[in-house]
């Protein structure tokens, strides 16, 4: 668990990650899990390399959108048995507490880079995959697409890297309760049912899609969908009355951009908005 991963460099269309696989186009970042054998499990290393990646993004302006996907005809298995599960058996409390943390600074770096990020999953999305998924912003589904969060299953609470918080408020307290309690597989037509995936496609066409939604989003206005983000987060733990005062002071900043000017202009000579991220 001390090996690091490769130091992430801006811009990221240069640079080569370790664990996976990065390609950015059309302002777009596309984040693929890469062990197809084993049907794309974290490890140690992935996992550091991952949050590193997350974190960088807020320094790299041409990044506008996040996908995220799995080779193979899966998205993730979760923590490698072998290579994770394995050793941690062997760990003293410090040890594990350092672990647990460190997962969990994937899902913080998810959430709190300025980017949104869209899953495309395929296949299996289990244990920290199905978190991976979880802390995304949108989440698009193969139609077969099984999500799992597994930790009941190994022994372990359901209340790893943030799903106590997060889950319910994807999917309602009683349906997380139902899978962080049993660890059952919820299907992709009862992930789409339940809020959980927004759309469910055929398998040849969910990474298209992700990528439609991602440039879609790209387009728009760069600094307005961050804020939209930061307040999506934020207003969590907000009253109603503190989110209303929040949100006027972040629509407030929105309107001094440029591209506020632009969509206004636009908009006057009947013209689509050309938005620039200023």
């Amino acid at each position: 668990m001390t090996q690091p991963a490769n130091p992430v460099t801006v811009p990221l269309a240069q640079y080569q990650p370790r664990h996976f696989l990065l390609k950015v186009e059309d302002n777009v970042a596309t984040v693929t899990l890469n062990r197809p054998e084993r049907k794309n499990p974290l490890t140690f290393e992935s996992y550091r390399e991952l949050t590193d990646l997350f974190r960088a993004c807020a320094f790299d302006d041409e990044v506008k959108v996040i996908v995220v996907t799995g080779a193979g005809g899966n998205f993730s298995s979760g923590g490698d048995v072998f290579e994770i599960i394995g050793p941690l058996v062997k760990m003293d409390t410090k040890g594990l507490t350092a672990f647990t943390r460190m997962t969990g600074d994937l899902v913080k770096a998810m959430r709190a880079c300025p980017q949104p990020v869209v899953s495309a999953v395929e296949g299996i999305c289990a244990g920290a995959g199905a978190i991976i998924a979880m802390a995304s912003d949108m989440r698009l589904a193969a139609s077969g697409a099984r999500v799992a969060f597994l930790f009941n299953k190994v022994g372990l609470a359901g209340c790893d890297m943030g799903a106590c918080a997060i889950l319910p408020r994807i999917i309602g307290q009683a349906r997380a309760s139902e899978l962080l309690f049993t660890g059952r597989f919820m299907s992709a037509e009862e992930g789409e049912r339940w809020g959980f995936f927004s759309r469910i496609v055929a398998p040849a066409d969910v990474l298209a899609q992700a990528h439609a939604v991602a440039k879609e989003i790209a387009a728009g206005p760069t600094f307005a969908n961050t804020m939209t983000k930061r307040m999506l987060a934020m207003e969590w733990a907000m009253s109603v009355e503190e989110a209303i005062e929040a949100e006027a002071i972040a629509q407030a900043l929105c309107m001094t951009t440029e591209d506020f000017t632009r969509a206004f202009e636009a908009f006057a000579n009947k013209t689509r908005p050309v938005f620039k991220g200023n």
